[in-house]
C-alpha cells in the first residue's frame, strides 16, 4: 500500500516553506527599493525640470520684453545639452507660442494655451509649466516636455533581484537540507509507525525517543496513546456492534419520517396556488389535496357542489354566473373572488381561472383550474394608490404654501424697503448729529456708545440690503447673451484696488473667457467671488488672486483663487447658507450674504458651485454655468 505521507511529507514542507519565506523576503525587499527608487527619481525630476523652466524663463525675459523671437529660440535651443527634454515652448502674455524647440528638429504639438505652474507625470513623459513674472505681472510662460526611461531601470532592478535572489535560494536550500536532517527525521518516523498501526491495527509497536525536546514528548505522548486504545479496543468494537444493531432498526423510521418530511414539504409549496378538478357540471368527484390544504374542507364538505360554500358569500352570486356562462359556451375565463383560507382564518382574494378538457375524440370531458392567492399583491396595489392619492394631495399642499412663502417674501421685502429703512435712516442720522453737534461734551464712553450706535445701523442696512438683492436675484428674470466674463472680472479687480490704492496686490486673469449667461447677474457673482478673494487676503504679505478656467472631461470650469486666510473643509457645507461665516465679523467684516447669493446664480444658469480650501492657504472656488448646454468656451489671442 502506498503511503499517504509521501505526498504531503513534512520534510518538503519544510523545505518548500523555507525557499517561499527566502522568495518572499527578497520580492519585498525589491519591490520596496523599486519603489522609493521612482518615487526618488520622480522628485528629482520633478525639481530638475521645475529649476530648468525657472532658469530658460529668466533668460528669455529679455526677449519678451523686446519681443525678440530669434533670442527667444537661441535660449530655448540651450536645451539640447539636456537629452531628457524632448520639447519646449516659450508663451507670451497673450497665450501665444512665441518660440520653441524640439529635439532633432522634429514637429511637436504644444498645447493651445499655457497651463498653471506644475510638473505633470504621465507614463513615461513629464511636461512642465512655468510663469514667467516681472514685477509682479506675467510676462509668459514656460513649457518643457521631457521622457525618462522608467522601464529600462525596471529591468536593471529585476536583474539585481533575480542575482540576489539565486544566491539567497542556494543559501536556504542548505538551510533546509540541514533542518530536514536534525528535525523532521522523528517526526517522519512517528509517522511511519501510525501508518503501521492503521493499516495492520498493531496497537503493540511504540516510538522511540531520541531527543528531550517538544518531539520527545510526542514519542511519549504517542507510546501513551497506543497503550490506552490497545486495552479499550475490544470494549469499543462490542459497543459498535450494539451501535449498529441500532442504527439498522432507526433506518427504517427515518426512511418513514423523510417520506413524511417530504409530502408536507409538497403540500406546504402549493397553498398559494389550488388545483383542482371538476366534471361538466363544475362539481368535485375524486380528491382534491391542494383545495382541502387551503379552505380546511374535507372530502366530504367539498364534494359535489359543496365547494362553493368555501366562497364569501356575497360573491356567490357572481360566482354561479360565471359558471354558467362557462358550462353554457365552453370558455376560459379568469375571475377574482374572496376564498376562505383555513391558516389565515380569513378570507383571502384568489383569482380563478378554469380550463375545459375534451378527449381525443374531441367530446368534452371535464374542467380543470387553478386558484391563485393575490390577496398580498391586491393589498399592496391598494396600498400603492393610497399613497399616489396622499402624495399628490401633499404636493398640493406644499405648493399652496410655498405660494404662500412666495407672497409672504414679497411682502416682507416691500416691508424692508419701506419700513425698516427709515427707522435705520433715522438712528444713523442722530448718531451722527450728536456727534457732530455734541462730540467735545459727551464722555469718551457715551461717544464710544454712540458710534457703535452708528455702526450698528450701518450693519442693518447693509444686511437688509443685500436680503433685497437675494430676494431680487431669486425673481430677476434672466436675459441671456454672450458674456465676456474676462472682461468682467478685470474691471471688478480694478474696482477694488481703486477703492483701496494702498494695497499691493497681484491678480490675473484669463483672457477669452466668454459665457451664455445673464451680464447683470454675472457681474454680481464675480463681485461677490473677487470681493472675497479680496478681502480674505488682507493680512497675507503677498497677496495673490486669479481668475481662469480649465477643462474637467466634458465641462469647462471656471475658478477664482486666492492664496489668503482659507477655511477648514469640514465646514464647508456652510458656506452657502445666508448669514453663514466661518471667520469673525473682527477679522473680515461682511453679513455672510455673498456666498448664498453667487449659488442662486449659478443655480438659476444650470450650473453648481464647490471649492477647496486649507486653512493659512488659500481657497479655490469652482462654478459652471449651462451644464447642459454648449455655452462655455474659451479662446487664445495670437
Amino acid at each position: 500500500m502506498k503511503s499517504p505521507f509521501k505526498l504531503k511529507s513534512v520534510r518538503r514542507k519544510l523545505f518548500v516553506g523555507v525557499l517561499f519565506t527566502t522568495l518572499a523576503a527578497l520580492l519585498v525587499t525589491g519591490g520596496s527599493l523599486l519603489a522609493y527608487d521612482l518615487h526618488t527619481v520622480r522628485d528629482t525630476l520633478r525639481q530638475d525640470l521645475s529649476t530648468q523652466a525657472e532658469l530658460i524663463g529668466r533668460a528669455c525675459l529679455p526677449a519678451l520684453q523686446f519681443d525678440d523671437a530669434k533670442v527667444a529660440n537661441d535660449n530655448l535651443a540651450l536645451l539640447q545639452a539636456r537629452p531628457i527634454i524632448d520639447a519646449a515652448a516659450l508663451y507670451n502674455a497673450r497665450g501665444a507660442v512665441f518660440g520653441r524647440y524640439t529635439r532633432g528638429g522634429g514637429a511637436a504639438q504644444f498645447p493651445p494655451l499655457p497651463g498653471a505652474d506644475e510638473v505633470r507625470f504621465d507614463g513615461q513623459e513629464i511636461t512642465a509649466n512655468r510663469r514667467i513674472i516681472d514685477n509682479g505681472e506675467i510676462i509668459g510662460t514656460i513649457y518643457l516636455h521631457a521622457h525618462y526611461d522608467l522601464l529600462q531601470r525596471v529591468r536593471n532592478y529585476l536583474g539585481i533581484v533575480l542575482a540576489v535572489g539565486s544566491l539567497a535560494m542556494l543559501i536556504s536550500l542548505l538551510l533546509s537540507t540541514w533542518l530536514q536532517a536534525t528535525v523532521t527525521k522523528p517526526i517522519l518516523a512517528i509517522a511511519s509507525l501510525s501508518q503501521q498501526v492503521v493499516e495492520k491495527d498493531d496497537y503493540s509497536v511504540r516510538a522511540q525517543k531520541s531527543t528531550d525536546d517538544e518531539i520527545g514528548y510526542l514519542a511519549d505522548a504517542f507510546n501513551r496513546m497506543l497503550t490506552e486504545i490497545g486495552g479499550r479496543t475490544d470494549a469499543l468494537e462490542a459497543s459498535n456492534r450494539d451501535l449498529a444493531h441500532e442504527i439498522t432498526e432507526r433506518e427504517g423510521a427515518e426512511q418513514a419520517l423523510r417520506n413524511s418530511e417530504k409530502r408536507y414539504r409538497a403540500l406546504v409549496s402549493t397553498l398559494s396556488t389550488v388545483v383542482w378538478v371538476a366534471n361538466r357540471d363544475w362539481e368535485f368527484e375524486g380528491e382534491q389535496a391542494s383545495w382541502e390544504a387551503y379552505t380546511g374542507q374535507s372530502g366530504n364538505e367539498y364534494r359535489g357542489k359543496g365547494w362553493r360554500k368555501a366562497f364569501h358569500p356575497d360573491d356567490l352570486p357572481e360566482l354561479e354566473r360565471s359558471i354558467a356562462h362557462a358550462i353554457r359556451t365552453r370558455e376560459t375565463f379568469e375571475a377574482e373572488f374572496r376564498l376562505w383560507q383555513a391558516s389565515s382564518a380569513q378570507y383571502r382574494i384568489v383569482s380563478l381561472r378554469p380550463v375545459a378538457v375534451f378527449d381525443a375524440g374531441g367530446a368534452f370531458r371535464e374542467w380543470i383550474g387553478t386558484l391563485t392567492d393575490i390577496d398580498d399583491r391586491r393589498r399592496a396595489e391598494d396600498e400603492v394608490r393610497r399613497l399616489n392619492v396622499e402624495l399628490e394631495a401633499r404636493v398640493e399642499e406644499r405648493t399652496r404654501k410655498l405660494q404662500e412663502a412666495n407672497g409672504e417674501l414679497e411682502a416682507f421685502s416691500y416691508s424692508v424697503s419701506h419700513d425698516l429703512r427709515a427707522p435705520l435712516r433715522a438712528i444713523d442720522g442722530f448718531s451722527q448729529t450728536l456727534l457732530l453737534e455734541y462730540g467735545e461734551k459727551v464722555e469718551e464712553k457715551m461717544r464710544g456708545y454712540l458710534m457703535r450706535i452708528k455702526a450698528g445701523a450701518v450693519r442693518m442696512g447693509q444686511l437688509i440690503e443685500d436680503l433685497l438683492s437675494l430676494s431680487r436675484i431669486s425673481r430677476l428674470e434672466l436675459r441671456r447673451q454672450e458674456v465676456d466674463v474676462s472682461a468682467i472680472a478685470h474691471g471688478v479687480l480694478e474696482d477694488l484696488q481703486l477703492r483701496e490704492p494702498e494695497r499691493k496686490v497681484q491678480y490675473s486673469v484669463w483672457d477669452g473667457v466668454t459665457v451664455d449667461a445673464d451680464p447683470r447677474l454675472v457681474r454680481v457673482a464675480l463681485e461677490n467671488l473677487l470681493g472675497n478673494a479680496w478681502k480674505f487676503t488682507s493680512k497675507v504679505p503677498e497677496a495673490k488672486i486669479e481668475f481662469g478656467m480649465m477643462q474637467e472631461g466634458a465641462r469647462q470650469v471656471m475658478f477664482v483663487r486666492d492664496n489668503g486666510a482659507g477655511f477648514d473643509m469640514a465646514y464647508s457645507d456652510k458656506l452657502f447658507g445666508a448669514f453663514q461665516r466661518l471667520h469673525g465679523v473682527h477679522e473680515f467684516p461682511g453679513t455672510g450674504i455673498g456666498l448664498a447669493t453667487v449659488q442662486r446664480i449659478v443655480f438659476r444658469h444650470g450650473g453648481r458651485i464647490w471649492c477647496q480650501a486649507k486653512p493659512d492657504k488659500g481657497a479655490t472656488f469652482f462654478f459652471t454655468v449651462n451644464e447642459d448646454r454648449a455655452g462655455l468656451s474659451a479662446t487664445a489671442e495670437d
